[in-house]
């Protein structure tokens, strides 16, 4: 038998929402075991998508990565960000891909705050892909199961 780890996790929500929570007293307890059912939902979710987002993300940062060629940035930044552009994903747990996210997000904020002072029509496209990329980030790691 191979569990389904997001099957068990909902299972498990399903449960503890459904028959346990209902039958525990006090009220404090019964709630507090409702929002344990719903972190499982939302944890199974997660589980499901975790490394798809978090790979998607990271290549989509890269490829803003990319087109900041040529737009006259500081040589020690321009050479930072051609070398994160031409490094792929070679590890694939949700670990080292947080890793790798967190260096590209760190250094997708020093991209952003600089192609904002650069006065050229590509500076300025650049800018409004990463807002966009920004936005897309936000609609990754949204939850359909829970309003957290």
């Amino acid at each position: 038998m191979k569990p389904d780890v997001t099957l068990v996790l909902a299972d498990l929500a399903g449960r503890l929402a459904m028959e346990i929570a209902p039958q525990v007293q006090p009220a404090y307890l019964a709630g507090s075991l409702a929002l344990t059912a719903g972190v499982l939902g939302a944890t199974a979710e997660e589980f499901d998508r975790a490394a798809a987002w978090r790979i998607e993300e990271n290549a989509a940062i890269r490829g803003l990565f990319s087109q900041a060629v040529g737009l006259g940035l500081p040589a020690d930044l321009a050479a930072r960000l051609q070398r994160l552009a031409g490094t792929p994903e070679t590890n694939f747990r949700v670990s080292a891909l947080d890793v790798a996210n967190a260096e590209l997000r760190a250094a997708l904020i020093e991209l952003h705050a600089a192609v904002e002072v650069i006065a050229e029509p590509a500076a300025a496209a650049l800018n409004e892909a990463i807002w966009k990329e920004l936005a897309l980030s936000t609609e990754r790691r949204r939850l359909g199961s829970a309003n957290f």
